[in-house]
């Protein structure tokens, strides 16, 4: 006789719905029998995009499956036309970071990458104009620095 290896589980008890007298959320536009839905009209549509930019789900709009589907197609040509936005910008109040500069004051000016003097029409004319992070440091001589022939 042939051994089992494995047994058939314990039926479990039926599965008990939590959502009891909780009815569904009706689709707006089954209501109100729109057969679709306009890309160009924005105070729709901007009740089914979050506040993030992301378009609600079915759940949380209530709409049906098909005018669900007509609202995802209408924001996305909207988006593309620039009619609506992919994000919403969000405002940081942190300060600090690598690129925070405000403490330190501006930059100096660079030198070039090759090392040579650059032309007389890509020098600024005034020299002594240039803004230093400290205003007790000595102005920079501006007179033209002689070529070393080598």
């Amino acid at each position: 006789m042939p051994r089992i290896n494995n047994p058939k589980p314990p039926k479990r008890a039926p599965k008990i719905d939590t959502r009891r007298g909780a009815k569904k959320k009706p689709c707006s536009f089954c209501q109100h029998g729109v057969d679709t839905v306009d890309y160009k009209d924005l105070a729709q549509l901007r009740k089914y995009i979050s506040d993030r930019g992301k378009i609600r789900g079915r759940k949380v709009s209530g709409n049906c499956q098909q005018h669900q589907r007509d609202v995802t197609d209408a924001i996305k040509t909207a988006r593309e036309l620039a009619l609506l936005p992919y994000t919403q910008r969000t405002v940081t109040e942190r300060r600090g970071g690598r690129g925070n500069r405000d403490d330190r004051g501006p930059r100096a000016p660079r030198p070039d990458r090759d090392g040579a003097e650059a032309p007389a029409a890509a020098r600024p004319a005034d020299v002594e104009t240039l803004q230093y992070a400290d205003a007790s440091a000595p102005v920079a001589d501006a007179s033209p620095v002689d070529e070393v022939a080598e």
